[in-house]
C-alpha cells in the first residue's frame, strides 16, 4: 500500500496530493504560471549563487532517480 504525500501548493497554499498530478508540486497550471511569473519578475530570487562547496555535503549520497521523487512507502 503506497501512501500519497500531502503537501501545500507553493502558490495558493491548498493542501493536497499535488505530486500525483501533472502540475506537482502546484495544484494547477494557473498556480504554476503564477509562480513562474514571480521568478521572471524577480519577486523570487536566489539569495546567493551556488558554488561547488555548497554541494560537498551531498557528495556521499548514492546515485539514483529515486532521489528526485517524493518519499513512497
Amino acid at each position: 500500500m503506497s501512501r500519497k504525500v500531502q503537501i501545500k501548493c507553493p502558490t495558493c497554499r491548498k493542501t493536497g496530493e499535488w505530486f500525483a498530478g501533472p502540475h506537482g508540486p502546484f495544484c494547477s497550471h494557473r498556480c504554476k504560471l503564477i509562480d513562474l511569473g514571480k521568478w521572471l519578475g524577480e519577486e523570487h530570487a536566489l539569495s546567493e549563487l551556488l558554488r561547488p562547496e555548497h554541494l560537498e555535503q551531498f557528495a556521499e549520497l548514492p546515485p539514483g532517480a529515486h532521489l528526485d521523487c517524493p518519499e513512497r512507502e
